[in-house]
């Protein structure tokens, strides 16, 4: 599932990838393309509290992918 939020400030970014990781079925990797610097910070402590584990991969100047993932296991937010 991608999720492109470019051009959005913090609270959105966190705030849908949040509500794509609820939905997202197990096994199924988000990519959250973002612009926005804040965004590697709130949406990984996120993704933590909600049992993914997050890559973030620079593709621009100023663009991320932070690409979640539920591990093996792991439990269902």
């Amino acid at each position: 599932m991608k999720l492109d939020v470019r051009g959005e400030i913090c609270p959105y970014p966190m705030l849908k990838a949040v509500e794509a990781m609820k939905r997202a079925p197990k096994g199924e990797a988000i990519e959250v393309i973002t612009d926005h610097a804040p965004a590697l910070e709130t949406i990984p402590a996120q993704a933590r509290r909600l049992g993914f584990q997050w890559q973030i991969t620079e593709t621009g100047a100023p663009e991320w992918v932070i690409t979640l993932s539920r591990p093996a296991g792991g439990a269902q937010p």
